[in-house]
């Protein structure tokens, strides 16, 4: 498929101009076949970006089998304000709402698997920045040459994660210069079940022997996980 980034301003919005970040995903089959959005901006908190994705896939759903993005991107300019007046009010009806009750699909786990960062420390921040606005929860693991990412959150904001995760330019090539993540796998992808520890927090962590690696694994009662997929990487 094909991805591209799309910024547009939003004038006097809320007393202040909203620069929206779109990200379009389309895949090989569009326009038969709804494009994957991701939606940032620093003027709106990370509830009101998804509620606008969710409006945009409204919209994208009315168009399906013909070209779309353009007409989204129009619909979004004439329509944020009243999407985040009605976020607003959604917002406050929830909070009404007993704690148990959930719209969600539940809490979902990601193992990623990359091959090399060469450009460590910006690569790491990267990651950190976008498990941070997600609120993803997990571990960025190290041990010897193997990296993994583990990650638990809303099943969206998991697929955000990894539309953003294949389409930025996070590292650099050979050359120094800055390219895509073109060698990451997927190992795992699975709704958190109740033998699952819940991270709290996104860490980031080196390991000096397998057996510490290992641990990690076991403490989150992610024991099969491990054995399942981390030795093989090994060989």
């Amino acid at each position: 498929g094909l991805s591209f980034r799309i910024q547009i301003t939003v004038k006097e919005l809320l007393d202040t101009d909203v620069l929206l970040k779109l990200l379009f995903h389309l895949p090989v089959n569009y326009p038969s076949a709804l494009p994957d959005i991701s939606v940032n901006s620093d003027q709106l908190t990370r509830a009101q970006c998804m509620d606008v994705k969710d409006k945009l896939l409204e919209q994208a759903k009315k168009h399906l089998s013909e070209p779309m993005v353009h007409d989204l991107i129009l619909w979004i300019q004439q329509h944020l304000k009243d999407v985040i007046k009605q976020s607003a009010t959604v917002c406050n009806e929830k909070t009404t709402l007993s704690k148990g009750t959930s719209t969600e699909d539940g809490i979902w786990m990601l193992l990623l698997h990359l091959d090399h960062m060469r450009a460590k420390a910006k690569y790491v921040k990267t990651v950190e920045k976008w498990a941070s606005d997600l609120r993803l929860t997990g571990r960025l693991m190290f041990m010897g040459k193997i990296i993994l990412i583990l990650l638990q959150g809303d099943r969206s904001s998991i697929k955000e994660y990894l539309i953003l995760q294949k389409t930025s330019k996070v590292d650099v090539d050979s050359s120094g210069k800055k390219c895509k993540e073109k060698m990451m796998s997927v190992l795992c992808e699975t709704e958190v079940q109740s033998q699952h520890k819940r991270f709290q927090t996104f860490e980031v962590k080196e390991y000096s022997t397998l057996e510490e690696l290992q641990k990690e694994f076991e403490t989150a009662g992610l024991k099969t996980l491990f054995s399942e997929f981390v030795p093989p990487l090994l060989k």
